[in-house]
């Protein structure tokens, strides 16, 4: 039986690993670097990394937590690519086919696209038949709005018309690989992924499914497990908190029957 998988996701803004809540408000945590040699030691499945800055290039100041010289994404992307012994899938401001080969001559082994795709969805088809649909992620971003999950764009803060369901078929028949599904109302608030819409979602596709969103505690990935169909629960916040998280966290599901790979540090 196919392992479920614990992924760590890391959120860049600006040049810098931030903390997110609700999409609006964000926290510098520290170097684009150091993060991703740390979630390499704890074994994580793989990692996701996300490019959530708005354009230009990144803020030059407070050396202390940037890592000097790296000003773009794809100078962030080569130098992550040095340090990650994991599958590294690498998303944000990917708005043409070169752009996803540039990432994936840089070390990413997958991309995550979102914007690009809802404005142009035959950007997907486009991108998997270049270079496969299994390294085509399509990132969907819920909101409840007036009682009922809609798929947003914007950064979180423009509603379109599409219902997650609806969208979630949609990419899956133009030939994404995977769908990473993100609870906005979810998101930094420790209270649980949305798993009404993940079960709905992951019952309803063909494709893998990864749960992110509002991780508070190590059994909320056990929830997802139970009670939705996802292949992967992922996090961001919660494996800032912690020495070791990822290592723990994988602990806790194993020991708990979880159908995941047994926990193991590369480096203490």
């Amino acid at each position: 039986m196919k392992k479920n998988r614990l992924i760590p996701v890391l959120l860049l803004k600006d040049g810098y690993i931030v903390q997110s809540k609700l999409f609006a408000k964000h926290q510098d945590l520290g170097n684009p670097v150091t993060s991703v040699q740390r979630l390499s030691a704890w074994a994580s499945d793989e990692l996701i990394y996300l490019d959530i800055s708005r354009g230009g290039k990144y803020r030059s100041d407070r050396d202390d937590k940037k890592q000097r010289g790296l000003n773009t994404p794809l100078e962030v992307l080569e130098e992550i690519s040095k340090v990650c012994f994991m599958p590294l899938t690498f998303g944000g401001r990917i708005r043409s086919l070169q752009d996803i080969e540039d990432r994936l001559k840089r070390g990413a082994d997958k991309i995550s696209i979102n914007t690009q795709a809802l404005r142009e969805p035959e950007f997907i088809t486009q991108a998997a038949k270049e270079f496969g649909s299994q390294c085509i992620v399509v990132s969907i971003d819920v909101k409840k709005v007036d009682g009922d999950h809609v798929v947003m764009t914007g950064y979180g803060q423009e509603t379109t018309s599409l219902k997650p369901l609806d969208w979630a078929k949609q990419v899956e028949s133009l030939g994404a690989g995977e769908i990473l599904l993100n609870s906005i109302d979810h998101d930094g608030m420790r209270m649980g992924y949305d798993l009404p819409v993940l079960d709905l979602v992951s019952t309803n596709v063909q494709v893998p499914v990864i749960a992110l969103g509002g991780v508070g505690d190590w059994w909320d990935f056990g929830d997802a497990l139970d009670e939705t169909n996802v292949d992967a629960v992922a996090a961001a916040n919660i494996f800032h908190y912690y020495d070791q998280s990822v290592h723990v966290a994988k602990k806790y599901l194993h020991d708990n029957g979880y159908n995941v790979r047994p926990p193991d540090l590369i480096s203490a």
